[in-house]
């Protein structure tokens, strides 16, 4: 059985929610062990595996997103499994949404009448662009009421390992110095960001009822959470993705 832990948030009895671990699962170094991504050079044996594992803990296939790094949506009940986009959205019951991660913003919303749930992934270009924003819309046309939904952003690299240039810095202050907020003097040039606060940031400004981060930082618990750019620090060949789901 795949690893996994649950989001402690106010979600409604009927809404499933997990979010998967690095352990438990088949694949070798370095995407040891529960790898769920089938495009980072893993054994497509070992993630075929993988994916069974967890299949074992849902009602129905997830919806594979082959993210784009934008604002794009797909209603999860009539789109191809693998579909280009960054969040999906659903009120069937039994259909599962779901997006991979390892560093960016894993974000999981249900409305708290248990009607519709929705997940997006959000690197800092798609949180700037408004892909949180566009899930929420996709929400409301499926009967959901902004203010009536929760959302909570799961494993993501927290602020003190997120170093970033002064042309990142000023993407996001030129327009509006109020951003300085999210920002934390690094070495030299150097900033840091606070990703998981600007998401929290994006979507009470939008309007959601209830937003809380779990907490965990990719990159400080490399027994659990697989991140970019831990492994990129330490020079390894590549890096495995870790799962968010839910259900209705």
């Amino acid at each position: 059985m795949a690893d996994t832990l649950l989001p402690d948030w106010p979600a409604p009895a009927n809404v499933r929610a997990l979010q998967t671990l690095r352990s438990g699962g088949v694949s070798q170094s370095p995407w040891h062990s529960l790898n769920l991504g089938d495009h980072v050079g893993d054994d497509p044996a070992h993630v075929a595996a993988n994916r069974a594992l967890l299949r074992q803990q849902l009602p129905g296939e997830p919806l594979w997103l082959q993210q784009v790094h934008g604002i794009v949506t797909v209603n999860a009940e009539n789109s191809p499994i693998f579909s280009p986009a960054d969040a999906s959205f659903t009120r069937k019951a039994g259909q599962v949404c779901a997006v991979m991660t390892a560093d960016c913003l894993p974000v999981l919303f249900c409305d708290r009448a248990g009607t519709v749930v929705a997940a997006a992934h959000a690197g800092w270009r798609g949180a700037h662009e408004g892909v949180l924003e566009a899930t929420l819309d996709a929400m409301e046309a499926l009967g959901a009421r902004r203010d009536n939904i929760a959302a909570v952003i799961g494993p993501t690299i927290s602020q003190a390992a997120y170093e970033v240039g002064p042309e990142f810095y000023e993407t996001f202050t030129d327009d509006d110095p109020a951003m300085r907020r999210f920002f934390a003097n690094g070495a030299g040039d150097r900033m840091l960001f606070d990703l998981p606060a600007y998401g929290l940031f994006r979507l009470r400004a939008a309007g959601v009822g209830h937003a809380e981060w779990t907490r965990h930082c990719t990159y400080a618990d490399p027994a659990r959470f697989y991140s970019y750019r831990r492994t990129t620090h330490a020079k390894e060949a590549d890096y495995g993705r870790l799962i968010s789901v839910i259900r209705l």
